[in-house]
């Protein structure tokens, strides 16, 4: 059976333990309960939000109200009258059934996943420098796929200027073989005309059309040389970038369409509407989008605006240059041509001229020569076969006539003026009639000199048509000159051309 106590009352002055004991009991009691307390209030503060801040002077049956107030519903007024609660702004889950939404919290201790998340942590890191990497890569490509095809059209152009440049050099020698040509005319046709004139201000404007297309090679070739370095730099800074990709295996074109920028330069096309562009982010030494990578992008929209501007000033000064010198040779041909009319219309004149003078030449030998008969026939008769015979001055009734003094009959003083007369018509008809041949000759010789002359015209302006062909070659050009070679006329020695 139990044993039992009488009850005793207590009082201070009954206790048996020492004083000193008690007092120590209830200091350990105390202590642990503050340890208790404290490591209660750490447990609790180890997860709770991160911007958790307490009043202290605040009573401690108020902090829980005044701490959860800003985790309820906020109810907002309608025009209608009626109210709306919705949840505090922020992250964290919303507990609709008790109206209210906690922040997010945090806490203070690594979690047994804390690696897994580091690695995580990690991954992310690496992918989105790599997606960097990737996209600085992409855009460098562009770039460079771009700064390529403004090679290929200035290559284009170069070549379009170069064919210009061949077809000036190829006029300069049509020039310098129609010049040359038009020096076969003889010395009475090389009188200088506007053809001249033409042929040397089509020289000037050639030599000038010649230096601008030079200008404009050389001006390309430096462009052409700068492109090719900067070409080489972005291919350069872009395999450096790829270095990072190479679990990546998505095309850089497509990285370009989900970051919505398709030209890097801006030049290709603007933005879509529809996607949002990145804005180009700020260059940073140890990030993969490095200051050198900037410079040299900015460098390749540089000479990509610079370079555009120089393929549309190439492109204009080859249609000018090409509409001045077909309008250069067709006034050239155009002078050419007058003058060969000009040379066809003296031409026609000569020949009536000719025409007229034959005639009058041969009356005027037909009256010489009965001029002649003439003569002979007041010297009297030569032999029996002429049917009208004269009498002589010593005929019978003459005689008879001049048995007395101072009877002379006039008739021979009359008959020596005649004879006299007729010979000094003779002589000057002698003289207009070799004024006259020689004048014929000279005029025949002058229609044939207009001949040749008018065939020289012909021919350089043939020779112009035909070389001035687009199939025709400045190497071709230069050996046509040697197919046609005219003979200029001799001039006898009984001619004197005037």
């Amino acid at each position: 059976m139990p044993v039992l106590i009488p009850a005793v009352e207590h009082s201070q002055d009954t206790r048996v333990g020492a004083e000193a004991w008690h007092q120590e009991a209830r200091a350990k009691i105390q202590k642990a309960r503050q340890a208790t307390k404290r490591c209660a209030q750490e447990a609790v503060t180890m997860w709770q939000p991160k911007d958790s801040g307490l009043d202290p002077h605040m009573a401690r049956h108020l902090r829980r109200a005044a701490y959860i107030r800003p985790w309820r519903f906020c109810v907002e007024m309608l025009k209608g009258g009626g109210t709306l609660e919705k949840p505090p702004p922020g992250e964290g889950v919303t507990l609709w059934k008790s109206k209210m939404k906690p922040p997010v919290w945090h806490s203070r201790l690594p979690l047994p996943l804390n690696r897994d998340v580091l690695a995580l942590k990690t991954a992310e890191f690496v992918h989105t420098h790599t997606r960097g990497a990737r996209l600085t890569a992409a855009r460098l490509a562009h770039a460079q796929q771009q700064i390529n095809g403004q090679l290929r059209r200035l290559q284009r152009q170069r070549e379009a200027t170069d064919y210009r440049l061949s077809e000036v050099r190829k006029g300069l020698l049509i020039n310098q073989q129609s010049v040359k040509l038009r020096g076969y005319r003889p010395k009475s046709e090389k009188v200088p005309d506007k053809a001249d004139s033409m042929l040397t201000w089509e020289k000037e404007e050639l030599k000038n059309m010649k230096r601008k297309m030079e200008e404009d090679m050389e001006k390309s070739e430096a462009m052409l040389k700068t492109l090719a370095t900067c070409r080489d730099t972005l291919a350069f800074y872009c395999k450096e970038r790829l270095q990072a990709v190479d679990l990546m295996n998505q095309p850089l074109t497509k990285v370009l369409g989900q970051a919505g920028r398709y030209s890097w330069v801006n030049l290709s096309r603007p933005s879509t509407p529809r996607i949002q562009g990145e804005k180009t982010p700020p260059p940073d030494p140890v990030g993969t989008y490095t200051p050198e990578c900037a410079i040299e992008l900015y460098e390749a929209k540089r000479l990509l605006m610079e370079s555009k501007d120089i393929l549309q000033e190439m492109a204009k000064n080859v249609e000018d240059i090409r509409k001045r010198q077909q309008q250069t040779s067709d006034r050239v041909c155009a002078s050419l041509a007058q003058k060969r009319r000009e040379t066809l219309e003296l031409k026609e004149r000569m020949n009536m001229a000719l025409g007229v003078m034959r005639g009058t030449i041969h009356r005027c030998t037909r009256y010489n020569h009965e001029m002649y008969i003439t003569s002979d026939l007041i010297k009297g008769p030569l032999s029996k076969n002429h049917l009208e015979t004269r009498e002589k001055l010593d005929r019978p009734l003459v005689r008879v006539y001049q048995r007395h003094v101072g009877t002379q009959l006039p008739e021979a003083k009359r008959l020596a003026q005649s004879t006299d007369k007729l010979q000094r018509h003779i002589s000057h008809l002698e003289k207009n009639l070799e004024v006259l041949l020689a004048k014929r000759k000279n005029l025949a010789y002058s229609l044939n000199c207009k001949k040749i002359g008018q065939d020289v015209d012909y021919d350089v302006v043939r020779l112009r048509l035909r070389q001035r062909h687009p199939h025709v070659l400045y190497q071709q050009a230069q050996g046509l000159v040697n197919e046609w070679n005219p003979r200029t006329p001799r001039i006898e020695s009984s001619a004197t051309p005037e």
